[in-house]
């Protein structure tokens, strides 16, 4: 017989509770480097060459200089990175005598070492805004010499023997050369530079933009709206349904294009459409490249180039004596922009048996946002309060007297 105070032997329990691995100390950073990177890698810290601000570098004399580029997950669907070491001990059965360590980061970013062209901080270099020099030939070593603010990272990588001949080959590409004895001097060219950059966007349409690129700045730019057509009469079309009922034949609308749609609207209507006339001009594949390379060269200037040498090169592509003739692109954006207006026009002067315009819209989304705000604010407020004052906001206190009429002076007596 089984008795509440004798209660059955308890097995041992050999199985611990599974525990996480602890959270990071230190934030910690995940680098992907290039695997055939030399034992002389090092990181460094460079000037960027748009702002001329000290950025983390990726060199190696062998590969040549990296940046990194993050790659995070987004606010909406956060995510952590496990680190743990890949050891051979740890997936043997045995158990290990040393355990590898193992933790995790809150921040799952990555950042990925891409290669950037040294060119790129050859030019502040070779091309300074203010310098008693400009405009003449000279050595390589003169020129980096001359510069007593360069930081130690930099000039680092200037004198390094293995990546010496990368540069200067980077430096021939933007100056021009001369050879004075045993020694080639330098002076900085713009005309070279505008062709190296041309150079460098053929090759990215070459192998394609990305396609966040290709969508917002190609496809959406060069994209022709649909023109709506006026709704026909309702009198005409009551008039050709009685024909149609008697026997007779139907007039041809000689006026109505052969191309017209019918779209239903809302209230039963149907509401022509017409798709784009074969008379308007389209975008030739001519265009579509010219607006790939303008795209690609306005990514380097904005990404690697300071603003007053953005300045300079934005003059000479929009000169005669352009490498490249950038009308036709022009011409053919400034057209679709006058179909967009008139699109927009049409519909504000022909909708009006809208329910809602454009500016209901808006004035809604207005009220959204204010009562968004307003919850927002309310739901900051009762975190603040507590639980008693809760409470006491649902006491009713219908016929009871309020706490101030107990403080309130009292009434003077009457003298007998």
């Amino acid at each position: 017989m089984r008795t509440r105070s004798s209660a059955p032997s308890e097995q041992p329990n050999t199985t611990k509770s599974a525990q996480l691995p602890p959270t990071a100390e230190i934030p910690s950073k995940t680098f992907i480097l290039p695997s055939s990177a030399s034992d002389e890698a090092r990181f460094i810290q460079l000037p960027n060459p748009q702002t001329g601000e000290l950025t983390r570098y990726f060199f190696c004399p062998k590969l040549g200089i990296y940046e990194f580029t993050v790659i995070a997950s987004s606010g909406q669907s956060p995510r952590s990175v496990l680190f743990t070491s890949n050891s051979e001990n740890s997936a043997s059965a045995e158990r290990p005598s040393n355990p590898p360590k193992i933790s995790i980061t809150k921040n799952a970013q990555l950042l990925v070492a891409t290669p950037i062209d040294s060119l790129f901080f050859l030019i502040p270099l070779l091309s300074p805004t203010s310098s008693p020099s400009k405009g003449l030939f000279q050595p390589l070593d003169d020129i980096i010499d001359s510069q007593d603010d360069l930081p130690k990272h930099f000039r680092h990588i200037l004198y390094d023997e293995a990546f010496r001949n990368t540069l200067q080959a980077r430096a021939e590409a933007i100056c021009d050369s001369v050879e004075a004895g045993d020694e080639k001097m330098f002076r900085f060219s713009e005309e070279k530079l505008l062709k190296e950059l041309i150079a460098k966007a053929e090759r990215m349409i070459a192998q394609g933009l990305p396609a966040s690129l290709e969508e917002r700045f190609v496809r959406q730019a060069l994209a022709t709206p649909l023109m709506a057509v006026k709704r026909d009469d309702a009198t005409t079309n009551g008039a050709s349904a009685k024909g149609n009922a008697d026997g007779e034949e139907p007039q041809e609308d000689k006026e109505t294009p052969a191309t017209s749609t019918s779209v239903s609207s809302p209230s039963g209507d149907s509401t022509p459409m017409t798709e784009p006339s074969p008379d308007e001009p389209k975008a030739s594949d001519d265009v579509a490249r010219l607006l790939r390379l303008s795209t690609a060269l306005t990514f380097m200037k904005e990404s690697y180039l300071p603003t007053t040498l953005c300045t300079k090169i934005d003059g000479k592509l929009s000169s005669s004596e352009s490498p490249i003739d950038f009308k036709p692109m022009h011409d053919h954006l400034k057209h679709v922009a006058k179909l967009r207006a008139e699109a927009v026009a049409s519909r504000s002067l022909g909708d009006f048996d809208r329910k809602r315009g454009v500016d209901d819209d808006e004035a809604e989304d207005s009220r959204a946002e204010k009562k968004r705000r307003k919850e927002e604010e309310e739901k900051r407020k009762k975190t603040g309060e507590s639980r008693g004052v809760r409470d006491l906001k649902k006491v009713n206190t219908t016929g009871m007297k309020k706490m101030s009429d107990f403080f309130t002076k009292a009434a003077p007596k009457k003298k007998t």
